[in-house]
């Protein structure tokens, strides 16, 4: 209750978040450090709830690539161990008198050359049913490999906003106030013009005994630029309008707090809006420090050089 008193009366709380008030009903932080929700969906069955197609775009390269080489390894295996039990004397080219590992390597090759419509002719089927099942598998291949050429499109076509946010927000001074500031940059060689950016505040209060989220839109000094192509460091003034303008050092320690960015801008790369979002508990913003400068002339004063290496560069203004 003595936290609820120390926000400013000026500062109105927003009913249009898109989060609930219950902080009960909440874990952890509203947002994930990579933008992500922090919500785990539950009460309907796995396969429904999830999109293949939006979990394989999302996925890392790594593990994208992964499934990709597993499947095909794996699809092989398992028409190669069928070709195996209908008879290897049905695969013509194949000897007989060769060991069971050789026949079923030779087995499993022969499935590879299918699957992808290879068919170099060494290895042929013969009779029904290995005529038939090699007819399914070069179905099955240009299928799949119809629905990966698709999925690497997507992966390389998808609007993303190549943005980079500073690890930790700052409270640093602003004039005759301070400021709240955090600092982003986009780190990719795409140009961003309209680029809109909003900043909430949610922090856990009680009031009347019961714990409750309460969310404040946070003015910035400016929240559209027509260019983004150095860092921009967001500013919110912490002035007498502010939510946060009583608020200490000892209360950002104390206080479960969170502070939400949301950014969206144009790319001329992929002609399309994108979107970023991060955000910062206040145990990651840091009181009293700056921000130091990320870009300067070149030696020969013709180009302005920005160090991506200096976004968490900043410097603390205790004595």
């Amino acid at each position: 209750m003595a936290l609820l008193k120390k926000i400013n009366h000026k500062a109105q709380a927003d009913k249009n978040s898109g989060f609930g008030s219950n902080a009960n009903s909440y874990g952890g932080r509203f947002v994930n450090k990579d933008g992500t929700p922090n919500i785990e969906k539950r009460g309907m069955h796995f396969f429904r709830r999830i999109s293949w197609y939006h979990t394989m775009i999302d996925l890392p390269n790594w593990k994208f690539m992964l499934i990709l080489f597993t499947f095909y390894i794996a699809i092989n295996f398992i028409f190669a161990v069928i070709y195996y039990a209908i008879g290897i004397e049905h695969l013509d080219g194949i000897e007989q008198s060769e060991s069971v590992f050789t026949q079923f390597g030779q087995a499993y090759f022969f499935s590879a050359q299918t699957f992808t419509t290879v068919g170099y002719g060494h290895i042929s089927p013969t009779g029904f049913l290995t005529s038939a099942l090699s007819a399914a598998e070069a179905l099955i291949g240009l299928l799949s490999f119809a629905i990966a050429t698709g999925l690497f499109f997507g992966r390389f076509s998808k609007p993303t906003a190549f943005l980079k946010f500073a690890d930790h927000a700052l409270i640093s001074p602003y004039g005759k106030h301070k400021g709240l500031m955090i600092r982003l940059v986009p780190f990719k060689n795409t140009n961003f013009t309209d680029a809109t950016a909003k900043m909430t505040l949610a922090l856990s209060l009680e009031e009347n005994g019961i714990e409750t989220n309460k969310f404040y839109s946070l003015e910035l000094e400016l929240d559209k630029i027509n260019a983004l192509s150095l860092s921009w460091t967001l500013v919110h003034p912490i002035t007498e309008d502010s939510p946060l303008y009583n608020f200490t050092e000892e209360d950002f320690r104390k206080t479960h707090g969170e502070v939400l960015v949301f950014i969206t801008t144009f790319d001329n790369m992929y002609s399309n809006t994108v979107a970023a979002r991060t955000s910062y508990s206040f145990d990651e913003i840091i009181y009293n420090a700056k921000f130091e400068t990320m870009y300067n002339r070149s030696k020969d004063g013709q180009k302005t050089i920005l160090h991506l290496d200096k976004l968490n560069h900043y410097q603390s203004l205790n004595p």
